[in-house]
């Protein structure tokens, strides 16, 4: 039986949250719509009139679709090209889902993304439903098809896994904001002992080019090699812009809901650095400059208002 036009509104309405939910589960926006959409089509040909309770039905059958997704995923990232990062996501674009909460908020961080990846699929799932989205043990036994002590066993498992690989406390968006400009002014002046003041000793540095742009396979490691890595990526040179492809404008910004660093080559999207900043000082830089992960990205800033760059460089 077709659908009626109120059970294609019903799905529409919902779809925010399950593109949320998806982006969350697996990392990837364009991931997260190719799974949207095949969780409509399984809509479209179910027997929605006995569906109880439509969102309970569709929040199943889309972590299930996306647990098929991570798995075959874990398969895939194990013949990718050097590091894998999450697909960043420009401040204001709605697959950042609900950030009411502190915990909605950490859920989506680049750098919690990126520590979900080494969880299994399960703790993922149940992770991503009870921080981000609340769901009660009792609803996600329900959706996973395990028990509610199960549950609630994978949760804090999943939970402790997120912890212990998380930094210190962050800091206050103000402080955050001086640190960038400062790290940019570090990096310009071609010297490493200021970068190595910003970043904390165990500071890590990684790159995902995807095999596309060239990347490190292995993070950098310690606040002196990273420092030393960053003065070479900043130092103006013929290499450096042939690889850009011009000129690149550098812009702070918001990513995942942290400090980020945008690169702009002629209104492209270049990469994305996300920076952890603690008490302490920057703990981590993850670049994003694989092309297939930036491409929503550089739809929403050419769409924006963003202002001059920082700092223009080569």
């Amino acid at each position: 039986m077709p659908l009626t036009v109120e059970d294609v509104d019903r799905f529409e309405a919902f779809r925010p949250r399950l593109e949320a939910m998806a982006y969350r589960l697996l990392g990837s926006a364009s991931e997260a719509e190719d799974v949207v959409q095949e969780t409509f089509l399984r809509w479209q040909a179910a027997d929605v009139e006995r569906v109880e309770v439509p969102e309970a039905w569709l929040t199943k059958v889309l972590t299930n679709l996306c647990l098929n997704q991570l798995t075959s995923a874990r398969a895939r990232r194990e013949t990718y090209v050097g590091q894998w990062l999450p697909e960043p996501l420009l401040a204001g674009d709605p697959m950042l889902g609900p950030a009411d909460t502190a915990e909605q908020r950490d859920s989506v961080s680049y750098a919690v993304l990126t520590l979900l990846e080494r969880l299994t699929p399960n703790e993922r799932a149940v992770y991503v439903l009870r921080e981000a989205f609340g769901y009660a043990h009792r609803e996600i036994a329900g959706i996973l098809d395990v028990t509610e002590a199960a549950s609630q066993q994978i949760f804090h498992r999943a939970k402790r896994h997120v912890a212990a690989g998380k930094a210190r406390a962050e800091v206050d968006e103000a402080t955050a904001r001086r640190v960038i400009d400062e790290f940019l002014a570090a990096a310009t002046s071609g010297r490493t002992e200021p970068l190595v003041r910003l970043l904390t000793e165990d500071a890590v540095a990684i790159g995902d080019g995807g095999g596309k742009v060239p990347a490190r396979a292995r993070a950098f490691e310690g606040a002196l090699a990273v420092a030393k890595f960053l003065r070479g990526m900043f130092r103006p040179g013929k290499a450096q812009r042939a690889l850009a492809g011009g000129s690149v404008e550098m812009y702070a910004t918001t990513v995942n809901g942290g400090p980020a660093l945008l690169a702009v080559v002629d209104g492209r999207v270049f990469g994305i650095t996300t920076l952890e900043i603690t008490a302490d000082g920057i703990a981590a830089l993850r670049s994003q400059v694989n092309p297939d992960k930036l491409e929503r990205a550089t739809r929403q800033w050419a769409a924006s208002d963003h202002g001059e760059p920082l700092v223009t460089l080569f």
